[in-house]
C-alpha cells in the first residue's frame, strides 16, 4: 500500500484556534506522522514567523501550504469523510467511536476518499453546530477526571493512531463517498419538504434534522445515494406544488 498516497488524502482542519504557536506544534505533530495538509478555518490572522518558530525548519513547509478560511462549511465541502474530536460527550453531540477503530476506518477510506480530521479550539473544542458537519466523533481517553488536551498533542495522537492504521490496512474495495458540498445540499433539500409537509416542529426544526444527520452518518452515503434522495425531495416537491394548484 502507498503510504504517501494516503497521507495526501487526508487533511488536519484546526478550527477557530487561538494561539499561532499551537498551529506551528500542530503542524509538526502532524509532519512526524507523514501528513502535511493543514487548513485553519475562522481564526486568527496569525503572524507568519510564530507559526514557523514552534513547527521548526522540520515543518515550515506545513505553514507555507496551510489553507486558510473564514468558513468551516466552505473548508469542509471536497471532504469525504470528516472526523471529530471532542473531549466533551452528551445526547446532542453524538456517539463517540474508539479513536483506533475509527483510525483503521480512515486508513481504508482514505485509498479512494478525502478525509479531515477535525480539532476545534484550545479552550472551547468543538460545538454541537461543528459537530453536525461530522460521519464519525472520536474521544482521546485520559487518565482521572481532566479530560482536555493540549491541541498539539491531540493532533499527535490522532495522526499516530492513523498512521499506524495505514501500515496495517490491507488492500479492499473502497467507495467512493459523497462530498461533505453535496450532503450538505442533500439536507438542505430533505429539512424544506420535511417542513413543508408537517413533518417537522417549525420552532425547532434542527432537534429532528440533528437525528436524521446521525442515521445518514453511519450509512456512509455514496454520491448516487444524494442523488436518488434529492430527486426524491424534487419529486415530492413537484407532487406538493400539483395538488396546491389542482385541476
Amino acid at each position: 500500500m502507498d503510504e504517501n498516497k494516503i497521507a495526501r488524502e487526508i487533511a488536519v482542519i484546526l478550527h477557530r484556534p487561538k494561539y499561532a504557536g499551537n498551529i506551528g506544534s500542530a503542524a509538526r505533530a502532524m509532519k512526524n506522522m507523514g501528513f502535511t495538509r493543514l487548513i485553519v478555518s475562522e481564526g486568527g490572522p496569525f503572524a507568519p514567523e510564530e507559526m514557523k518558530m514552534m513547527a521548526t525548519h522540520f515543518a515550515s513547509d506545513v505553514i507555507d501550504n496551510a489553507i486558510f478560511t473564514d468558513n468551516l462549511k466552505k473548508a469542509l465541502s471536497d471532504f469525504h469523510f470528516i472526523v471529530g474530536t471532542t473531549a466533551r460527550t452528551g445526547a446532542q453531540r453524538g456517539p463517540t467511536g474508539s479513536l483506533r477503530e475509527v483510525a483503521e476506518k480512515i486508513a481504508l477510506l482514505a485509498q479512494k476518499n478525502q478525509v479531515a480530521l477535525l480539532f476545534g479550539s484550545e479552550d472551547r473544542g468543538l460545538t454541537n453546530e461543528d459537530l453536525r458537519f461530522c460521519h464519525e466523533i472520536v474521544t482521546i481517553p485520559t487518565a482521572g477526571t481532566f479530560k482536555s488536551i493540549n491541541l498539539s498533542h491531540a493532533v499527535m495522537i490522532v495522526c499516530y493512531e492513523v498512521f499506524m492504521a495505514t501500515r496495517a490496512t490491507v488492500p479492499a474495495f473502497v467507495p467512493r463517498l459523497a462530498t461533505s458540498a453535496e450532503i450538505e445540499g442533500m439536507y438542505a433539500n430533505l429539512k424544506e419538504i420535511l417542513m413543508a409537509i408537517g413533518f417537522l416542529n417549525p420552532q425547532n426544526p434542527e432537534y429532528f434534522m440533528y437525528h436524521l444527520r446521525r442515521f445518514f452518518s453511519r450509512t456512509g452515503l455514496l454520491a448516487r445515494d444524494v442523488k436518488i434522495i434529492r430527486g426524491i425531495c424534487r419529486q415530492i416537491s413537484w407532487a406538493l406544488q400539483s395538488r396546491t394548484k389542482g385541476p
